[in-house]
């Protein structure tokens, strides 16, 4: 998948949009958190995105990248960091990384990132884009299983939705960590927040938003949130 190449007469035109995302998406929609907003308004999404679409990388809805997979909307995926309440010195663990841009855009506001991909050509394109930032490290592989290894994280941004959280990305998170993600509720999608505590982890909704579908996380049948 061949990413974007910006040309210098095309650039204003990218800023422009960019700044309308921010101000017509992220700002009346509570992407409050200060350092979040600054963040997208910096990262080039169209860098993260292939060629073609390119001229609608700022538009307000899912864009197709791979078989059964596109992007999430940019403020979907601004809503989360904002709930995720990042902090400078975290470690944060990526589910879904796509084409690289929410982990640029972590890469901005967090101390180190973890981006999981298991679309192999999605994964390619990823770590190439986001060869220059050094605090991101790509991995391959299943989704739900995350990257036990460089756990325990301070926070989980899965960035789109799913049936089922898995155990195993629990577990994965310190206690006090953060986990965001989109959980898909008899066929609705509600932006949801959790802690982990010495005792437990729960889970409370704080949005209902359209967010791009992850695969690998199909709910059991009979499993009801």
């Amino acid at each position: 998948m061949q990413m974007t190449a910006v040309s210098d007469q095309h650039q204003a035109s990218f800023d422009t949009m960019r700044a309308a995302m921010v101000d017509s998406q992220l700002r009346p929609n509570a992407v409050s958190d200060a350092r979040v907003v600054a963040a997208m308004a910096r990262v080039a999404r169209e860098a993260f995105l292939p060629a073609e679409l390119a001229p609608v990388a700022y538009a307000d809805v899912k864009l197709p990248i791979a078989a059964h997979r596109t992007t999430n909307l940019p403020v979907a995926t601004g809503r989360l960091l904002t709930e995720a309440e990042l902090q400078a010195r975290d470690s944060v663990l990526l589910i879904g990384a796509a084409g690289g841009y929410a982990a640029a855009v972590l890469a901005a506001l967090v101390r180190s990132v973890v981006a999981i991909e298991s679309d192999p050509i999605l994964a390619e394109s990823a770590r190439s884009v986001l060869a220059p930032f050094a605090n991101v490290t790509l991995m391959e592989g299943p989704l739900a299983a995350g990257h036990a290894a460089a756990g325990p994280y301070d926070a989980i941004i899965i960035d789109g939705a799913i049936e089922q959280l898995p155990q195993a990305l629990i577990d994965q998170l310190a206690v006090g960590g953060r986990l965001v993600a989109g959980l898909i509720d008899r066929g609705v999608c509600r932006l949801s927040v959790g802690r982990r505590s010495a005792g437990g982890f729960g889970m409370v909704d704080f949005a209902d938003f359209d967010a791009a579908h992850l695969p690998g996380f199909a709910a059991e049948k009979g499993f009801v949130f």
